[in-house]
């Protein structure tokens, strides 16, 4: 077998191959675009066979067009992630930094780690994650509007200031509007312009968010019938796990959300463990979501949550053994859901 490392940039790729040993046996550069993905497949195919295997540092929007370009190629992908790159470029006998020494330790990552997520061309996450990550950025938009738009209120008059997260609501909106109509001056002015755009944002945060949970509802029945599970935190699960079939089993899920604790014992402190900060945040994030809600409700995380806090554990404690836990769920609903819809496609076929 062969791996071929794979250092990205935002005009060019470069390519390092090795064997199982990690000897480089060749390397090649081309352009970011799928012309020059498609000429490094063909010079891997001519001097390397079909046993290849492509390691990719993950590094999002500037590797995004290469992966799903070898997907549909019908390569065999997989993520490295950028710390594990720069460990074993840290460690390697090479002295330097250079495009082709990144994409070397890129090919030794993966084959020092032969468990690393494999990419998936999923077109369903895709879609969902493009739409989650959209409107993550017009409500961030829209918060830094409404902000400068307060301040303006404040200076013609601080009685007219709405209640705090009100100006997502058509109401208040209208209210607001209203007492700005008649005013002169140019804060009233300026104010009346961001007024106009945060109703514009949120219609359209309003036909995103719409759109999101027909599409989660259809890909993810099982997993939005989950307590605690709105249509964002599905459609967020669903956009960055991209694909869960990857997964080799569902602790290899929680590590990659940074869920899963780090062992740090040695001699008589076995058994300790410290919170990890790494993994995708995001996922992290939707199942944080997720546990808050349960303890706030009856139910078996809450069960779970206040029996770990009458063994001991404190409240930060017992809340990462009910994430753990509900990475596991998350995890099997995400898995049932992938069968049904394969099978509906069979079914269909």
């Amino acid at each position: 077998m062969v791996v071929v490392g794979a250092d990205v940039h935002k005009w060019t790729h470069t390519f390092v191959a090795v064997d199982q040993a990690g000897r480089e046996l060749g390397h090649r550069t081309v352009g970011a675009h799928s012309a020059g993905h498609q000429q490094v497949v063909a010079w891997a195919r001519e001097r390397f066979g079909v046993d290849v295997v492509w390691a990719i540092e993950d590094c999002r929007h500037l590797s995004a067009r290469l992966e799903r370009d070898l997907l549909t190629a019908g390569q065999q992908v997989v993520r490295v992630p950028p710390k594990m790159m720069a460990e074993q470029r840290r460690i390697a006998r090479t002295r330097g930094k250079s495009d082709p020494i990144d994409a070397a330790a890129v090919a030794r990552a993966a084959l020092r780690e032969p468990d690393l997520p494999i990419a998936s061309h999923d077109e369903g996450s895709r879609e969902l994650k493009l739409l989650v990550d959209r409107r993550d950025d017009l409500v961030k938009h829209r918060t830094a509007t409404i902000n400068r738009l307060l301040w303006r209120v404040h200076e013609l008059d601080p009685a007219w200031a709405p209640k705090p997260g009100s100006l997502d609501l058509a109401k208040h909106q209208q209210i607001l509007a209203a007492r700005l109509a008649g005013r002169a001056g140019i804060v009233a002015e300026l104010a009346r312009e961001e007024l106009a755009d945060v109703i514009e944002l949120t219609g359209r945060v309003n036909q995103l968010e719409q759109r999101i949970s027909v599409l989660v509802a259809q890909v993810a029945p099982t997993l939005l019938a989950m307590p605690g599970v709105g249509a964002l935190t599905a459609a967020k699960l669903v956009g960055e796990a991209a694909g869960i079939t990857r997964f080799k089993s569902e602790a290899a899920f929680a590590r990659h959300a940074g869920i899963a604790p780090i062992p740090v014992w040695s001699g008589n402190t076995r058994g300790r463990v410290r919170l990890t900060r790494s993994g995708n945040r995001q996922l992290n994030t939707a199942i944080h979501r997720i546990a808050v809600t349960q303890i706030r409700l009856d139910g078996l995380g809450k069960t779970y949550y206040e029996k770990k806090k009458a063994q001991g554990m404190s409240t930060s404690e017992a809340l990462r053994c009910l994430k753990r836990r509900l990475a596991r769920v998350v995890f099997n609903h995400l898995t049932t859901d992938h069968a049904t819809a394969s099978t509906d496609l069979a079914q269909a076929a």
